[in-house]
């Protein structure tokens, strides 16, 4: 039988809600595990709270998001690289075997000059560990498109040995979310499962509210050879209530798991003859 792909709550989903909430309602919907956004809240970045969070709530941490967004620059490090160690050795500690990260900002420096370089180092110092380097977007500023990643927003185009798809951002970029897991092929090892219209923007919409196709790609995933994991990577910021939040995310998981879930043969969907797991 096939495992079964984990899914995963990104605890970004449940913002402006902390941290803590995050590991408190994959609880209550039943998620198989947790994305860590490190960010400006202290629980995010330490190693203690997240480990009595995940034993309290029997949710595990099964991958840990970098601190690569505009509002993290000054988390732990003004360092990016140090940032990026930082991240691996939160996920070493917590047992999550994925970090996310986002290529660099065209003014990091060094960080943006040598990324793929040092990127390899910090793999070799953490063999166990792998960095999933995602998917962006260009941004509209003044009126004018431009892309603010060194060398370009699509990581595909410098190659590396692990991608995150991030479908939102795939609609944002106005790109085909499938051809774009074509280009990842092997590498392909962590999706940001969201949705998006294409008008531009990042949304981050409940999968099945805009037009990429979410459910196309959950249904490739199998004949890709993937065996990484799936996190929702939703915006329930105008959520009215904790109820309603949770509903949202309950909507996402079970979009999740129905397209995910392998196809029965014809001669095995009825019968005594029918397979049972």
């Amino acid at each position: 039988m096939t495992s079964r792909v984990p899914v995963l709550l990104s605890s970004s989903s449940v913002f402006p809600e902390p941290t803590a909430a995050a590991f408190e309602m994959a609880a209550t919907v039943g998620y198989d595990g947790l994305e860590v956004m490190v960010w400006t809240d202290a629980v995010s970045q330490d190693t203690g709270a997240l480990k009595g969070l995940a034993d309290h709530y029997g949710v595990p941490v099964l991958s840990v998001h970098a601190p690569c967004l505009l509002v993290t620059q000054r988390v732990w490090s003004s360092d990016p690289w140090e940032r990026l160690t930082r991240a691996a050795q939160l996920a070493e500690s917590l047992g999550a075997p994925t970090v996310v990260v986002h290529p660099p900002f065209r003014w990091q420096g060094d960080y943006a000059r040598n990324f793929a370089e040092g990127l390899a180092k910090v793999r070799g110092r953490h063999p166990d560990l792998t960095f999933a380097v995602e998917n962006m977007f260009p941004v509209k500023m003044a009126g004018r498109w431009v892309v603010p990643y060194n060398p370009g927003w699509d990581p595909t185009e410098t190659g590396f040995d692990a991608y995150t798809l991030d479908l939102s951002h795939c609609a944002a970029s106005r790109i085909d979310a499938l051809e774009m897991a074509d280009r990842m092929g092997a590498g392909l090892r962590h999706v940001h499962l969201g949705d998006g219209t294409g008008e531009g923007r990042d949304e981050h919409l409940v999968p099945g509210r805009g037009n990429q196709p979410c459910a196309e790609l959950l249904r490739s995933l199998a004949g890709r050879g993937f065996t990484g994991s799936v996190a929702l990577e939703i915006n329930t910021r105008k959520a009215a209530s904790r109820p309603a939040r949770e509903a949202d995310l309950r909507e996402a998981l079970e979009f999740a798991r129905k397209h995910l879930e392998p196809s029965v043969p014809d001669g095995l969907a009825s019968g005594s003859a029918a397979f049972r797991p």
